[in-house]
């Protein structure tokens, strides 16, 4: 099997996670806002399954999935057909979304912006969704709403978010539609449970009585 290294990146530059990067690890990706894509994106504009992008004998392609507020590759909207991908492709989704496209051959640059909001014992791979506290993985792996929830936090490097914020991240589909408190508060003690069980001695989840939740990640 090939390292990461082999792999193309996807590093999104606008969006609500905009300074993230994404390694091509299987050989097809779906992007869209539905919570059985491979790789979420939050925004309203995004079609559940947005788009496709797949490896062919001769290199990487993406297909629109007949996405609503369409898709663009270099200023170009892709309709009913596939693209090639080749390194430094501009792609943009529903124009909220504006994705980079680098090559599996091309080194892929260092941003500022992906450098983690946090420096503490708590730490993400967004690649594998894996969690390591003091370079202890969280194992079995945190379930897609508690990792939701967890990157929000993290990406806050201590801002308080709020439950509204929590609603839009961890269940992007039940916007307007309402989740309980109960809910919201259910998921944060399974998060919290799961933390302590590679670090008992320090809360991670903080709650902020009448605001929301921040992450407290020590140093040491």
């Amino acid at each position: 099997m090939s390292d990461a290294v082999d792999k193309p990146v996807l590093i999104i530059h606008e969006g609500e996670k905009a300074g993230q990067r994404w390694t091509i690890r299987e050989n097809e990706l779906v992007i869209g806002r539905g919570g059985e894509c491979d790789l979420v994106l939050p925004e309203r504009q995004v079609s559940r399954e947005h788009i496709r992008i797949f490896r062919a004998d001769d290199g990487y392609y993406l297909e629109d999935l007949d996405s609503k507020n369409g898709t663009w590759v270099n200023g170009k909207q892709v309709k009913a057909t596939t693209v090639p991908l080749r390194d430094g492709d501009e792609i943009q989704i529903a124009l909220a979304v504006k994705i980079t496209f680098v090559g599996s051959e091309a080194t892929a640059p260092l941003l500022v912006d992906e450098l983690p909001g946090t420096l503490g014992l708590l730490q993400l791979n967004r690649d594998s969704r894996r969690v390591f506290i003091g370079g202890v993985e969280v194992d079995p792996p945190l379930s897609l709403p508690q990792y939701r929830l967890l990157e929000l936090l993290y990406d806050g490097a201590g801002a308080v978010r709020t439950r509204d914020e929590v609603i839009e991240s961890v269940w992007p589909d039940a916007i307007g539609e309402g989740v309980s408190e109960q809910a919201i508060d259910a998921l944060v003690r399974r998060l919290r449970d799961r933390l302590a069980e590679v670090d008992p001695r320090h809360q991670y989840i903080v709650t902020v009585r009448g605001h929301g939740f921040r992450l407290d990640n020590p140093t040491e």
